[in-house]
Order: structure tokens, then sequence, then C-alpha cells
């Protein structure tokens, strides 16, 4: 397989072209039931501003956009998923021919982005943000080693294009640019290009798409900071010395889960040939050998000097996802043959790419034949449009319990009907409340029945002079998941609440 798609340039592309499609199709035909990060993003698509909460905007600001054409529906959060994660692969295949010859190893690293988890799995089943950061450093990469390879004014505005991009994709971008300056002041016939005067568009391109951005990152740094740095510091008990192991822990951890399912695929196609391989150099894996280096030190200064005991896998997309070029790089470098990796690869790489889609489609079946039900499972649909009519008017706005809650209500209430959640009062609209526009609450406590009024709500019901003081009445709307057990219900807890005196 993977020398017939060597053989033809473009064949590769059709075939991730085909395998994003039916990604598509497979998550139209699962339950309109969002995931974390795609309730998010519908809930956040109802406003453009410069920033929104702990992660920058970027993705949010995309999504935005295939939410006018498209509608707060499911196919606008898989589309534009599904076109960026593309759009990855595309920019690795083209970055993958820069720096190796061999078409059959071009083919293969490009396809190894892939093994993966956090990519090939991870990405499809959830994530944005971090596909957003990935669809940066794959467009930085590629520019930034035109722009060493070709200096020329466009490579080094490009460079400084996706520079910006990926900041305003998530913060962590900034470790990638940071080991490429590194690992290329370290290379005498490389570091030239640092020094050429075009790298000024690089930061001026980089600073424009910035800087919007930067105007509300100054005035909400607690905001865009707090998240992160509580993930990376939680549990932040003992001594120093004690947290410090904690963090080398998590960080050696994170990179393990990262790289290792990547390292055995290639094994197991290359036998031997990977292990004679690991000494042989390239100027390139020189490069991205030292970036890695690079990266690694920074990761331990975030542990040794920022206190990061919780490093998650994830976090790592935008600074080891070249690990597949750096391997086939590698292998290239060492002048061995690698008769029957080919074929190997591409028995695995056929094999992920019909487990992946598989796995997703079919989880939410299996999970609620089980009793062990996933977000996918929560029968939001059924569950909104019950509570809705039950109301004798349409609410003036629906005000949820966190952002899953609050995307679902944007895909399944008919209208367009506002919602808000507590916590982001900065993108509030003035509502109107009177007799014939109420505002509808809903919560829920996982599903369990009788779940008390989180106290943010009745904190913001309690901000509203118009709302103070009503006595809210609670009521239970109780619905059988998707896919579920019989007898199994979910619980929605609702209150429809009318102003004051009215």
């Amino acid at each position: 397989m993977i020398e017939r798609l060597a053989r033809s340039g473009g064949a590769v592309y059709l075939l991730l072209a085909a395998y994003f499609a039916v990604s598509i199709t497979l998550r139209l035909l699962a339950p309109a039931s969002l995931e974390l990060d795609e309730g998010q993003q519908l809930f956040l698509a109802q406003w453009f501003a410069l920033g929104y909460d702990t992660q920058p905007p970027f993705y949010n600001w995309v999504q935005y956009g295939v939410v006018q054409l498209l509608g707060s529906t499911v196919l606008a959060v898989t589309v534009l998923k599904n076109l960026m994660l593309f759009g990855c692969y595309v920019l690795y295949g083209l970055t993958a021919s820069l720096v190796i010859r061999d078409r059959v190893l071009a083919v293969i690293a490009t396809l190894g982005l892939i093994t993966i988890p956090q990519i090939g799995f991870e990405s499809q089943r959830d994530l944005t943000h971090t596909v957003a950061v990935l669809f940066a450093a794959c467009m930085f990469i590629y520019f930034f080693i035109s722009a060493l390879q070709r200096p020329t004014a466009l490579n080094y505005a490009m460079a400084g294009l996706a520079i910006g991009i990926g900041v305003i994709s998530k913060y962590n971008f900034v470790l990638l640019p940071l080991a490429a300056i590194a690992a290329t002041l370290c290379d005498r016939d490389l570091r030239s290009r640092l020094f050429d005067p075009r790298v000024l568009l690089t930061a001026i391109v980089a600073a424009a798409v910035v800087a919007p951005h930067v105007l509300w990152f100054i005035d909400h740094v607690g905001d865009a900071t707090s998240g992160s740095i509580g993930k990376m510091t939680q549990d932040a008990h003992g001594s120093r010395i004690e947290m410090i192991g904690v963090g080398l822990a998590s960080l050696a951890g994170a990179i393990a889960v990262f790289t290792l399912p990547t390292l055995l695929f290639f094994a197991v196609a290359f036998g031997r040939t990977l292990l004679d391989a690991w000494k042989a150099e390239s100027q390139w894996t020189r490069l991205i050998g030292r970036m890695f280096v690079a990266v690694a030190v920074l990761l331990l200064l975030l542990v040794f000097v920022g206190g990061a005991n919780n490093i998650k896998d994830r976090w790592l997309v935008p600074m080891f996802f070249l690990l597949p070029i750096y391997l086939a790089a590698k292998i290239e470098a060492s002048g061995q043959t690698f008769p029957g990796a080919g074929r190997r690869f591409g028995a695995i790489i056929l094999s992920i790419m019909v487990i992946i889609p598989l796995v997703l489609f079919a989880r939410t079946p299996i999970l609620g034949a089980m009793g062990r039900y996933s977000k996918q499972n929560v029968p939001y649909g059924p569950g909104i449009t019950a509570i809705l009519a039950s109301g004798k008017n349409r609410p003036s706005v629906i005000l949820a319990d966190d952002q899953q809650m609050a995307g679902n209500l944007r895909l399944h209430a008919p209208g367009e009907i506002p919602v808000m959640v507590p916590g982001y009062e900065d993108l509030d609209e003035p509502y109107v409340f009177d007799a014939a526009h109420p505002v509808l609450v809903i919560w829920r406590d996982k599903g369990k029945p009788d779940p008390a009024l989180p106290g943010d709500i009745a904190a913001w019901l309690e901000a509203r002079p118009e709302l103070r003081g009503v006595t809210l009445e609670a009521k239970d709307a109780a619905l059988p998941y998707h896919y579920g057990r019989k007898g199994d219900a979910y619980h929605f807890a609702y209150a429809w609440i009318y102003p004051t005196g009215l």
C-alpha cells in the first residue's frame, strides 16, 4: 500500500480525505449529544470576542464563522475539526517531503502522525484547541524549514503567521518556536537564517496576528492563566523536593504515553533497521533532535522553577508531533534498505484507520448496553425538547450550569435562544425579563435525581434585580439514555423563573 501511495504524489492525501469524510459521516450518524469540547464550542460560538476564558480564541473564531454558515449543528462542529485535521496531515506531508528524499519514507512519516494517540484518537474524540495548535505547529514547521532551505520573504512571513496562529491557539505553542530557534543557533550552517533581515517580517506578522488577543489578555491575565496554571500545579502538597519528584514523574509519564505507541509501530514495521538507524544523522535529524532536547529542557524548567507537577500528555502535541518525521529521516540517513517495512507499516495504518472510526462510533451503544454511559449516551435532545415544551413562553435566556450543557442547548433549542453560563458575564447581553420572556434554568448532577441548585447559578440570579428573591420551583425531567438499559434514566432539573411582581 505504502509503495503504491508513494508512486502517486497525491494519493496519500486522497486516502486521508476519504478517512476524514468517513469520520464526519459516522459522527453525524451518532447521537446528537455533544462531547465536552464540542459543547464548549457551540456555546461560545454565540459571540465573536477577543478572548473568552483560559483558552486562546483562534479555534473559537473559526468555529464562530462556520456556525454562521452551517448553524448551531453537529455538522458545524465536526466539519471544522476534520477539515483542520486534514490540513494538519497535508502540511505534515509537505514537511516530510522537504526533509526526506525517499518517497516511501515520506509517506510513512506522513501517515505516522496517526500513530500518536493524542492526534490519531483523542483529537477525533473531543479535542478542539489541541487540534488548532497542531495545525499551527504543522504550518510553522513547514514554513520554518522552507525558510531555512529557501529564505524568501514569503516563507518568513508565513512562518510568522503560523507563530501568531499558534500563540492564539494554545499558549504552550510558544515552546515550539523557542526550541526551533535554539536548535538553529546550534547549527553553524543554518544559524545565519535567523539573522536574515527578513526575520523582521516573521516578527511583524506574528505580532499583528497576536495583538488583538493581547489587548484582551492584558486586562484578563487572571482569567487567561488561572486554569492552565491550576491544572499544572494541582494537588501541590508536600515539600519542594517531593513536588519536583512528582513533576518529573508526571513529565516522564506524559512523554512515554505520547511517544511509545509510535516507537512501537515503527519497531514492528522496521525491526532491526530502526535500531541500526538510531545513531545515523542528517542535517534535519540533528535539527529536530535538538528541538526535542530544547523542549525537554524548557519542560524541566517548568517542573523545577514553575512548580508544574501534573503535565498532561495532550499538552505535548505541539512539541513532539515531529516524532514520525524524525524516525523516518533517521532511517533514510542510515542508508539501509527496509524490505517489507512499507507493507507492514501500511497494514498498521490501515488497521488504525479502520479501528479508530469504528471505536468512536460503536462506543456509545456498547457503553449503553453495559450501563456505563458516556456523554453521547445522555439524552440531551429529548430532555431539552421536553423541558421547553413544559413552558408557556419562549425564555429570554436559558441559564445552564456548564458549557457542555449550554452547547447542547444551543444545538437542540429552536430559534437560537440565547444561552448563558455563570462566569461569562463579560459576554452577557441585555436580556428582557417580563411575563412573556421568563428565564429557564437547567442544571444536573451527572444525571442523578433531585440535584441541588449550583451556587453560581443562584448567584447569577441574585445579581439581577428583576430576579432577586424569586422563589425557584425546581422540576425534574427524566429521559432514557441513548442505547441505555431498560429503566435507566438521566435526570435534568429545571425551573421557569418569572421576574418579581409578574
